[in-house]
């Protein structure tokens, strides 16, 4: 279990730091994602899958189109 957990820390800090490194707004919003899936995934390894839920549903589902609609009416690369 240790393990699993220090795999998922390292893909949430490489994830979290790709977020703020690209230049590629999409590639940013991916991430993000990922970052939002690795902390839904810890809150249901703490034993509170409603609170699990709620941020894979708002963070990773709802946050992520909310930025792709944005990002398709605006410009896909930071200046």
């Amino acid at each position: 279990m240790e393990i699993i957990l220090i795999i998922l820390t390292i893909v949430l800090i490489g994830a979290a730091l790709l977020t703020i490194k690209y230049k590629d707004l999409v590639a940013a919003v991916i991430a993000s994602s990922v970052v939002s899936l690795i902390v839904s995934i810890y809150f249901y390894l703490l034993q509170a899958p409603d609170v699990a839920l709620t941020e894979a549903a708002i963070g990773v589902g709802l946050s992520t189109i909310i930025f792709m609609i944005t990002i398709r009416r605006t410009r896909r690369y930071e200046e």
